[in-house]
């Protein structure tokens, strides 16, 4: 078990090595009630740590192992000089490491864990890349993590040059690039007048005063006017913070926005300019241009109920710990049920913190079904849903194939797709529909490793394990080939666990296998008929997982084919041959289907989305694989692994004594040296060691016996087929082979 005088021997020489698998955790200490306290005081002294929610994360809490690491986090924003990088006036993401610790014991309750803790002198802040939930597992399956796990637990430094100019962060902290509409330098002052507004929650006859100063300066304001039962106009009696920033988010020329924006910073105090150009901002429908109803159909509560997820929004966006989180999910969806909000509100959401919310107009809301494949009803989603979202976009923009990187580019660029008929405007929104659903967020499942791997019995070495899954992870492909017995599914299932880091969730994985009359409708889509008769567009294996993935971006997902090379892999695949390289899954790289569902529907084939396939070498009757599909894989080679390992896990696991085991070993060598140099056959024929292990959960009582019927009703069988014209040659392997064994 790891201690601290084991980490400080470690740390000087962790900076540039891969870190060691396993799971970490980042937790935080604030529990979940209306004004949460800091406990990590109460669990430092205890030793413990303590999941403060009474409805979820039980899951979670089950799976930590003895052994794990954990830190305690706490997340921010900062905007302030003080800082390691320029962040060009950007609020800037911050995560506290302030213990770290050990787990030693789970009584398995959900609850919590017991944990050696080492208090920090100080909390040790990292910048960007940080979680969104109370508990984070993080594990160490990319650049990002690998150093987020070094600085917290072996006292590593953060390169943050390196993660400000990553695409996620750099339109905000990298260098100026030569597209300037893309610096989206309005933010500042939507973010810094969002602020303002805070104060005048209690203050709203303020802002109504100075809106009627602003009404008389710009005839464009004149719609903010108010309506009794009998439709007759009066003044305003009470607004939003919401409308007031619509104010300027209508269709008005530029210079008019700039000048009311500018208008509404003389009440406010804001420093920053009005900006001038307001790329990709989503704008209000001229009609349809407040955010709460008139008096005449205003419900009493509908105001302070704009107010109230409008100050949850900000304290979500300044620190990602669950009870913000929860508090602005439940304020949405009291929000979004005011009458005429709907998906409106996600665009106010948008202008007072672009970088953290996404808004759900029409052109995004396309945007995101026909080019991110995100298949979701957005009218009805509620506020649980729309957190989800946001994490699943986040986790999205971490990506570097990923088309987009950050929300004002995603709304930016589906302003960019429209088809140039003028701004990003949003139409009235009148009709909602109803969802009974209640989303929960999915827990993780107990973890899986290579060290697991070698435990269920894999007898080669755990770093060339770990460069079976680093070679993988590059090239998202990998093929394990080699003679039969060698364990090529066996492991290619447990590797594709390892990638994801669990064997429980089962979603992320498919299984199928290839034979000569597979075919692309029945992988990717095709016609199939339906119960009454008709011909309906089925989509295969393949494009479930690429929906599957697409749902949920930072979980690894996996296509497992057997025996790939028994079909015709080319035509299997068909167009989506190009978009499974490596270098082209993104959705930039999208390409329409042999059959689509619609006429603008393209396809790409997430990052997360990994293939793994089998190959027989022994069987001739396949063909040759197309090199054009062969350059899309990475290609591992298994031998038959009767070795030291092999001994080390039969003694144990079924108890088999060294006599048998070496007798054994040596003349399954010599068996297959005799097969390798036949002229006839080849290495490509030998047998594996699948052939003389028992399966793991068989019981032998004796291994004698057991042997025997292995090489009587399979091993014998496969000679004869070997020399099928040499009958001798076999009778002679099998009696060199059971030799001395009897």
């Amino acid at each position: 078990m790891p201690t601290p005088q084991h980490d400080a021997q470690r740390a000087g020489n962790m900076a540039d090595a891969s870190v060691p698998e396993g799971q970490y955790w980042f937790v935080g200490s604030y529990y979940s009630d209306r004004e949460p306290q800091d406990q990590m005081a109460r669990f430092i002294a205890e030793g413990i740590w303590e999941n403060g929610f009474e409805d979820r994360y039980f899951d979670t809490v089950k799976s930590m192992k003895i052994g794990d690491r954990i830190a305690i986090k706490s997340s921010y924003v900062r905007k302030d000089s003080d800082l390691p990088f320029d962040a060009r006036g950007h609020a800037v993401p911050v995560m506290a490491i302030r213990a770290t610790g050990t787990i030693v014991a789970n009584p398995g309750d959900g609850r919590r864990v017991a944990v050696d803790w080492t208090l920090l002198p100080e909390p040790r802040e990292w910048f960007l890349h940080t979680g969104r939930h109370t508990i984070w597992k993080v594990t160490p399956s990319n650049w990002m993590r690998e150093a987020l796990i070094r600085f917290a637990f072996w006292d590593g430094d953060q390169d943050t040059d390196r993660f400000r100019n990553d695409p996620a962060w750099a339109k905000r902290f990298a260098d100026l690039d030569p597209k300037p509409e893309q610096h989206f330098e309005w933010t500042a002052f939507y973010e810094e007048m969002a602020t303002a507004l805070v104060a005048y929650r209690d203050r709203r006859d303020e802002l109504l005063a100075h809106l009627a100063v602003l009404q008389e300066r710009h005839e464009e304001l004149s719609f903010l006017v108010d309506r009794d039962r009998r439709d007759n106009p009066m003044p305003l009696k009470d607004i939003c913070p919401f409308t007031v920033m619509g104010t300027f988010n209508r269709g008005a020329t530029p210079t008019k926005r700039t000048e009311i924006a500018a208008g509404w910073a003389e009440l406010l105090g804001i420093q920053t300019p009005a900006p001038t150009s307001f790329d990709g901002i989503p704008l209000l429908n001229n009609q349809n241009s407040w955010f709460f109803p008139t008096a005449a159909t205003r419900h009493k509560h509908d105001v302070d109920n704009l107010w109230d997820v409008f100050e949850a929004a900000l304290a979500a966006a300044d620190s990602s710990e669950d009870h913000n989180r929860l508090r602005f999910a439940e304020a949405y969806s009291r929000a979004r049920d005011i009458y005429r909000v709907g998906t409106k509100l996600t665009m106010g959401l948008f202008w007072i913190r672009p970088w953290n919310f996404v808004p759900l107009d029409g052109r995004s809301r396309q945007y995101l079904k026909t080019e991110l494949m995100l298949d979701q009803d957005f009218f009805a989603a509620d506020g649980i849903a729309y957190v989800q979202l946001l994490d699943t976009l986040v986790y999205k923009f971490e990506d570097p194939q990923f088309a987009v990187h950050s929300f004002p580019e995603l709304s930016w660029t589906a302003y960019l797709e429209r088809d140039g008929r003028g701004a990003h405007t949003e139409k009235a929104e009148t009709t909602e529909i109803e969802d009974d659903d209640d989303p929960t967020p999915v827990s993780p499942q107990a973890s899986y490793t290579v060290r697991d791997i070698v435990t269920d019995g894999c007898f080669i070495p755990e770093p060339a394990l770990h460069g079976y899954l680093a070679r993988w992870r590059s090239k998202k492909n990998l093929i394990l080939q080699g003679p039969p017995g060698t364990g090529k599914t066996w492991l290619a299932r447990r590797l594709a666990y390892a990638l994801i880091g669990t064997r429980d969730n089962k979603s992320a994985l498919r299984a199928t296998q290839f034979h000569p009359n597979s075919s692309y409708e029945d992988f990717v889509r095709g016609w199939r008929p339906g119960s009454d008769g008709k011909l309906t567009l089925v989509d295969g294996p393949f494009l479930e997982m690429v929906e599957r993935a697409n749902a949920h971006p930072d979980v690894p997902h996996v296509v497992l084919i057997e025996e790939i090379n028994r079909g015709n892999p080319v035509q299997v695949f068909g167009e989506l041959l190009t978009l499974i390289e490596a270098g082209k899954r993104s959705p930039r790289e999208s390409l329409q289907l042999a059959y689509p569902r619609s006429g603008s529907e393209s396809v790409h084939v997430p990052s997360n989305l990994y293939i793994i396939g089998t190959m027989n070498l022994a069987d001739r009757s396949l063909a040759i694989m197309d090199l054009a599909f062969r350059r899309r894989f990475a290609f591992v080679s298994l031998e038959p692994n009767v070795n030291d390992a092999w001994e080390d896990w039969m003694a144990k696991r079924h108890n088999v004594g060294s006599d048998d085991l070496e007798l054994v070993r040596t003349r399954f060598e010599a068996l297959n040296d005799r097969i390798a140099e036949d002229p006839s056959l080849g290495g490509e024929f030998r047998l594996g060691h699948s052939f003389v292990t028992p399966p793991a959960e068989e019981h032998v009582p004796s291994f004698h016996d057991w042997f025997r019927g292995v090489v009587d009703t399979e091993i014998v069988p496969t000679l004869e087929e070997y020399w099928f014209d040499d009958a001798a040659k076999a009778s002679a392997a099998t009696e060199a082979l059971l030799e001395g064994f009897e």
